[in-house]
């Protein structure tokens, strides 16, 4: 059920003024080194472990394998 109809009608001006206040943020992200080349990487995720083709081999996080990929 989708909750109560209105009691009444909203002006534009408050729905837009409303709706402004919602806003994109850009992703936190952590700068690391690896093997001497530059990493930006998202905090507490899991990162995917690739060889050197390219092929993903499993999930790493702090460390230690998490779930195969």
């Amino acid at each position: 059920m989708a909750g109560n109809p209105p009691k009444r009608r909203v002006s534009r001006s408050n729905t837009r003024s409303r709706r402004s206040q919602w806003k994109a943020q850009a992703p936190a992200l952590v700068k690391t080194v690896e093997n001497g080349k530059v990493v930006y990487s998202r905090p507490h995720q899991a990162k995917v472990v690739t060889d050197s083709q390219g092929t993903e081999l499993f999930l790493e996080y702090k460390g230690r394998k998490v779930a195969n990929a």
